[in-house]
């Protein structure tokens, strides 16, 4: 094999794009993927290339320093894409605990591993890559300074954005332990030497993505005429990726980004929440043959998130520029894929709710 390279969390909603995107364009290389499976993970996710000849699973926990270590000695690993990462707000806010020992110490697992093995390497460093997927929600939030956007009620929603040279500034456990994990991927590059890259991505949508997240969960209620539960009044502005687009663009940075660059992965394409929600609703009742819009009397305003952020824009001319990367698809033709999707896949969604692929994989490896 041409490289032999560690995806983290591969079989999670991002994660499951990349190792698909790698495992069929890259047969010289050999792709595994580690993943704890908790919750958000699913191989069902991946059962199209589970039989691939360059593709091997481990279930595994990041966080099990000594296992990893011997997982790249082993498969003389070449290069880590780490996007295994505990990532709900709502679950930061109620279990922070568990954010700081997945995502901070277990970047720092990883990163201690990739120096350990690679500095026995008579190469050492060279042709290695160890690659960091991170969140705009680092950054902090952004002013609302036009909270009227454009005449169709999508942005620009204010003149600023998140850039690679803007400041952190957590304000959830999540955001807090991402920008943690951040900073010890670059300290480990400037202490050590080791070669790293950062990206920071804003939101994305798109197949596969577990239904606690907004669009996913919504799709289903409104499938099933639950309640659309809304933060305050759903004023709140994103910048929304197709999650296909940005397994494009972590194919890019992978092997053309600069070492020791940090790369921010947006979607140019902003919207507030509520007008999100009122497309996801006119586009399933569409498909599902009802009138349009005749389940918006499904929206239920709630009490807002603790330190909801109001804004996250990102700028990602510079991976334009630098490496000629730009989304693919416009949101529209994005969110009909997505919907469509999820329609057409009732039983995986019916799979996730009921939580028995968990109960399934727990069997499964209890005994290896």
């Amino acid at each position: 094999m041409a490289k032999s390279i560690i995806i983290t969390g591969g079989a999670g909603f991002i994660g499951s794009h990349v190792v698909r995107l790698f495992v069929n364009k890259y047969p010289d290389y050999h792709i595994i993927n580690v993943d704890k499976l908790t919750y958000a993970g699913n191989l069902v996710n991946l059962s199209d290339i589970e039989g691939k000849s360059n593709y091997t699973f481990v279930r595994e926990d990041i966080c099990n320093y000594e296992a990893i270590v011997a997982l790249m000695e082993k498969y003389e690993v070449d290069g880590i894409i780490h996007l295994a990462a505990e990532s709900h707000v709502d679950r930061s806010i109620r279990d922070p605990f568990t954010f700081a020992r997945t995502n901070v110490m277990g970047t720092l697992s990883l990163l201690q591993a990739a120096k350990t093995v690679w500095d026995k390497s008579p190469s050492k460093y060279e042709g290695k890559r160890f690659y960091h997927i991170s969140t705009d929600e680092v950054y902090g939030a952004l002013e609302l300074s036009n909270p009227a956007g454009d005449k169709d009620g999508r942005g620009p929603y204010g003149d600023s954005f998140f850039r690679e040279e803007t400041k952190y500034n957590p304000h959830s456990p999540y955001s807090a332990s991402k920008a943690s994990s951040d900073h010890f991927v670059r300290a480990f590059h400037d202490t050590y030497g080791l070669p790293t890259i950062v990206t920071n991505c804003s939101n994305n949508y798109g197949p596969y993505q577990f239904p606690e997240k907004l669009i996913p969960l919504f799709i289903n209620n409104i499938r099933n005429r639950k309640p659309l539960p809304v933060y305050g009044k759903g004023e709140n502005v994103r910048d929304w990726l197709y999650v296909v687009d940005h397994a494009r663009a972590i194919d890019v940075i992978f092997h053309k980004g600069t070492i020791a660059e940090t790369y921010n992965i947006g979607g140019f394409n902003e919207w507030k929440n509520i007008d999100i929600i009122k497309v996801v609703i006119n586009t399933v009742d569409r498909l599902l043959g009802r009138p349009e819009g005749a389940d918006m009397d499904l929206i239920t305003h709630v009490t807002d998130r603790a330190g909801h952020d109001l804004r996250y824009a990102i700028d990602s001319s510079k991976l334009k520029r630098e490496l000629g990367w730009e989304p693919s698809l416009q949101f529209e033709e994005g969110i009909e894929k997505t919907v469509r999707w999820y329609l057409d896949n009732q039983e995986w969604m019916d799979n996730i709710t009921s939580g028995d692929y968990e109960k399934y994989y727990d069997e499964m490896y209890s005994n290896r």
